[in-house]
């Protein structure tokens, strides 16, 4: 195992905003870097937490309270941080992920209304401390995510949700970032994938010296 601990990378932003072509982009970058890399994704990325998943993002599923959803995407995430996350970190590993706490906070606080000391209770018990290096947030407005996202296929039950959430959960997103500027860096993801992926290694580069 090495004694060096890996750096932990997430990524976050609204419906559409490319995350999934900028992890494409990043995997192949980190790798040609010989870092050994872990890519995973929130909820999901064990099997528990695939199945939370499941029931998060069935559209069948209009019952399910916003308290449920919140505690469903932490027990997930408790089972990634000690099934995936922290043992890869250990052996020396970086983690990407799609996703983390701070999703909870723009989703089911900025969304959902749930209260943000609630959420920050969860995080530190369901996180054990756990917590990015470094988050890269695609910002883009809500309504050219949503004009991206219509292409993708049927929606799931939370790209159901009106404007007015995405609104919201942006917003949130962008009080996170502002709040917390030495571990976050925000990016316009309007650009082009290429013009992305550029500030997005611009913003790793602190990592890649850290590793060399």
């Amino acid at each position: 195992m090495s004694a060096v601990r890996g750096k932990f990378i997430s990524l976050e932003g609204g419906e559409g905003a490319g995350k999934s072509t900028l992890l494409a982009g990043l995997r192949e970058c980190i790798e040609q870097h010989g870092i050994a890399l872990v890519q995973t994704r929130e909820p999901g990325g064990t099997r528990v937490g695939e199945a939370v998943r499941a029931i998060v993002l069935d559209p069948e599923r209009r019952e399910l309270a916003a308290e449920t959803e919140l505690l469903l995407m932490f027990a997930s995430r408790a089972q990634l941080v000690r099934e995936v996350i922290e043992p890869a970190l250990h052996a020396g590993q970086w983690v990407l992920c799609d996703r983390f706490a701070d999703a909870s906070y723009a989703y089911q606080g900025g969304g959902r209304g749930q209260p943000e000391s609630r959420i920050a209770e969860l995080e530190q018990w369901a996180c054990a401390g756990v917590k990015p290096d470094l988050t890269l947030l695609l910002d883009l407005s809500v309504a050219t995510g949503r004009a991206r996202a219509a292409g993708r296929g049927d929606a799931d039950r939370i790209e159901v949700e009106a404007d007015s959430f995405f609104e919201r959960v942006r917003t949130t997103y962008r009080e996170r970032a502002a709040a917390e500027p030495a571990r976050f860096r925000m990016i316009d993801a309007s650009q082009s994938p290429a013009a992305v992926l550029k500030a997005a290694l611009a913003a790793l580069a602190h990592l890649f010296e850290a590793t060399a």
